[in-house]
């Protein structure tokens, strides 16, 4: 094996085994930081050494003892030696050589999720949290996390470790919570899976349209939490959401990256596969959840556009009564101004307008580009075009996404002039 295959392989391996390790880690040494650090010296160390030895027969569990070792070497040179030996317990004490195919715990389900809560504590920033749970569970370099938001690399490493210290400062303990607190710590965690989702699958800034790496990121973070919390009804929920939303990607786009309008989209391109297991999600959502949650209920009108053959069979009254229940649930001028779009479907778009214009005095709204792009198609949709061109252009302005503006500007030229 050459070092260019060998390189690859640990690539390969450490993107799929790195949240086991970290988990596995943090549980025995107490410290998330630590735990990644040391998680990071068996990275090294199998860089170097599988170029040469080759590639072990189960390398999950190669990286799991030697950061094992690490961690019991570094414990030994602790003054609290013997307090800390006591927490690893007798296995980690001898001299031999742990046992490679036990070196991943049975209990590894566990670490992951007491990982996962710990990287999305509330303590933290939002940043924070999404770039530790990338980096952790997601095992993404931080260069690559930085090229994902468009944002310069020591940022996303100042945010890192800014939110490893927040955690030691805060001593949030590596565990899993329960009762009341485990549901409240639950909707962090669900927030930050739907944030990478959404940065995906509308860029808020740069060049690209869409960023299928992170879709791709989210859906296994959110698969993942979906085994580890089966019970979870929410969790259920965003996962069909995601399924679903993800169908749609190879539509999304033209041929040279031109975005596509969800109404004009070629539905023979969206995935039934994707679109399959959201329903099903879906359905496991509805069972468990009574009433039902903020993400099921997105992926309940998720599904009605998944199930229409073609645009003009969308049930948008059903889509608008949604809304209104989303309403209920988590009221937000965007969901308001969701509902709106809905409205106008539904109902004409005067019906759509007419709260679009009670929303235009929001605050929260005053510089979001989509409010005047809704704001423009009702407009146009009613004939008044010149009112309509200067909403497009207005959006045009606030977008920071390329794509996203020339296809405003586009929008705005082709309307009729009078």
């Amino acid at each position: 094996m050459t070092a260019t295959e060998a390189h690859r392989a640990v690539e390969a391996v450490w993107r799929i085994e790195s949240a086991r390790v970290v988990a596995g880690l943090a549980r025995l040494v107490r410290d998330v930081g630590l735990a990644e650090e040391l998680a990071q010296d068996a990275l090294v160390a199998a860089l170097e050494q599988w170029p040469e030895e080759g590639v072990p027969r189960n390398p999950g569990a190669w990286l799991m003892a030697a950061a094992r070792r690490r961690a019991v070497d570094l414990i030994r040179r602790n003054e609290n030696y013997q307090r800390k030996l006591a927490e690893l317990g007798r296995s980690l004490a001898t001299e031999h050589e742990p046992d490679l195919a036990a070196a991943i715990d049975e209990d590894i389900q566990d670490d992951l999720l007491r990982l996962v809560f710990t990287a999305c504590h509330p303590v933290l920033s939002t940043e924070g949290r999404v770039a530790l749970t990338l980096r952790m569970l997601g095992g993404l370099t931080t260069k690559e996390i930085a090229r994902a938001f468009l944002v310069p690399e020591p940022t996303v490493a100042q945010r890192i470790v800014r939110a490893k210290k927040t955690l030691a400062e805060a001593k949030v303990p590596f565990e899993t919570p329960r009762g009341a607190e485990r549901a409240a710590r639950l909707s962090s965690v669900l927030e930050v899976v739907y944030l990478v989702f959404n940065e995906g699958y509308s860029a808020t800034a740069g060049e690209d349209w869409l960023r299928p790496e992170l879709c791709a990121e989210a859906l296994r973070l959110g698969r993942v939490l979906a085994g580890l919390v089966p019970a979870e009804a929410e969790v259920h929920g965003l996962v069909a959401l995601m399924e679903i939303q993800a169908s749609r990607t190879r539509a999304r786009t033209g041929p040279d990256g031109t975005p596509v309008l969800l109404l004009e989209q070629d539905r023979s391109r969206w995935d039934r596969l994707l679109i399959g297991r959201g329903l099903a999600a879906l359905e496991r959502a509805e069972q468990l959840g009574h009433p039902r949650g903020p993400y099921t209920v997105q992926a309940a009108i998720a599904a009605c556009h998944a199930r229409a053959r073609t645009a003009e069979e969308t049930d948008w009254v059903r889509i608008a009564a949604q809304y209104q229940a989303l309403a209920l649930l988590t009221p937000s001028p965007v969901v308001e101004l969701n509902r709106a779009v809905a409205l106008g479907m539904a109902f004409g778009p005067a019906a759509g307008l007419e709260l679009v214009e009670q929303l235009s005095e929001v605050p929260a709204l005053k510089n979001y580009h989509r409010l005047p792009s809704v704001k423009a198609d009702l407009l146009a949709k009613l004939g008044r075009h010149d009112e309509a061109r200067t909403e497009f252009l207005r959006a045009a302005e606030l977008t920071e996404n390329t794509r996203e503006r020339t296809l405003l500007l586009d929008r705005a030229s082709a309307l009729p002039s009078i």
